[in-house]
């Protein structure tokens, strides 16, 4: 599994309950740009449309600029694969309240998959007391460093 892209502000924008792991539909110069770690997930979501899940605001910048097609847009809607089984759970929490986030991307066994996680947002309360948290740990840390 070698890793493409990484959402590192949705653990802390979030809290996450479960996950999935499903196939994204990609163009040829899409998948090749990808694959060389050129796909951006921050600010992305996923929603479900017609029992499909899509993957919105994710950029794949282009492979080569001047060799990119007329109309290629970074930021296109694309789709995701997931098995009936997966699609179902997917839509059955997500009418319950949930959020999908895409955690990370990555390559497995020659094809890229998207790792998504039903989420809650959390409150700007909630932020600072992960911050405050965190900030103890490290003075923890440096202390037994010492």
């Amino acid at each position: 599994m070698t890793m493409i892209a990484e959402n590192k502000k949705a653990r802390f924008d979030y809290e996450l309950s479960e996950t999935f792991v499903g196939g994204i539909v990609l163009t040829g110069h899409e998948a090749k740009s990808a694959k060389m770690g050129r796909m951006d997930l921050s600010g992305s979501h996923a929603i479900v449309r017609g029992g499909e899940v899509y993957l919105l605001n994710s950029s794949i910048h282009s492979f080569q600029k001047g060799n990119a097609p007329e109309n290629y847009e970074e930021l296109r809607t694309r789709k995701l694969l997931f098995s009936k089984k997966e699609l179902q759970e997917i839509v059955g929490r997500i009418q319950s309240g949930f959020s999908l986030v895409p955690l990370k991307a990555f390559i497995s066994h020659g094809f890229i998959k998207i790792e998504l996680a039903l989420a809650h947002g959390k409150k700007k309360s909630d932020k600072r007391e992960t911050i405050k948290k965190r900030e103890v740990e490290r003075e923890i840390q440096r202390g037994v460093r010492k």
